[in-house]
């Protein structure tokens, strides 16, 4: 087995932990009721409208742990337990979206970047799998097309990467505007916090996981180059 391989399989358990440590804290602090009684959908709304913004709608959308902004049509999507749930895990989830919205209105230079990447990356991403798959496949004949997957696969973890300033400046500015707009008190918002920094996690362990992924690529070739 090799580093690399061993580096995926410890991304992956890792990746799981966080996922049901981040499930395991908003369910926690969901249970906990914010002592002004704001919804998730009228604190977004209060700090949309706060910052100026007047053409970003918020809008609830299925599942759980589903929320996000959108920068296409300019819409919050809040999931449809914080659209309408009064807790600590509602306010942090619902400004860290808005967080997004303000990045945008003020053209934030991370944000601009990623945006600008999505496109490739949308054609990228439906051709990606099959050119790595056919470069594993033909590497005792041709090592072109795996290498033509790995610069493929680099720029979805780029992509993985160029994400997490974008996420934590979104926290940061949502636990300033909480704190500073009095929408918490000191154990909501530590608990706001928290919640914040475990959905944090999960990009951090996303982007390490690609990026062992690519590792794993690049020593399948310069195994496959060696053997050659």
């Amino acid at each position: 087995m090799t580093p690399a391989y061993i580096i995926v399989l410890i991304a992956m358990v890792a990746s799981w932990i966080i996922q049901r440590r981040l499930k395991s804290k908003f369910e926690q602090y969901s249970q906990v009721g914010l002592q002004n009684g704001l919804s998730g959908k009228q604190i977004a709304e209060l700090m949309l409208a706060d910052n100026g913004i007047t053409d970003v709608r918020v809008i609830s959308t299925e599942g759980r742990l589903t929320d996000h902004y959108n920068p296409a049509d300019k819409t919050v999507n809040l999931s449809e337990a914080v659209y309408s749930e009064r807790s600590a895990a509602a306010a942090a989830v619902a400004a860290h979206e808005c967080g997004h919205a303000v990045q945008h209105a003020t053209a934030y230079s991370m944000l601009k970047f990623r945006s600008a990447m999505v496109p490739a990356l949308g054609s990228v991403s439906r051709f990606m799998p099959w050119i790595l798959l056919a470069g594993i496949l033909m590497m005792q004949t041709t090592k072109v097309p795996l290498g033509i997957g790995i610069v493929l696969f680099s720029l979805t973890t780029l992509f993985s990467f160029v994400t997490l300033p974008v996420e934590f400046d979104a926290s940061k500015r949502a636990l300033a505007w909480i704190d500073k707009r009095g929408i918490v008190t000191p154990q909501e918002h530590a608990m706001a916090k928290d919640a914040l920094w475990w959905a944090a996690m999960t990009y951090v362990v996303a982007a390490l996981s690609s990026l062992a992924t690519l590792l794993y690529y690049v020593s399948l070739f310069l195994g496959g180059r060696r053997n050659n």
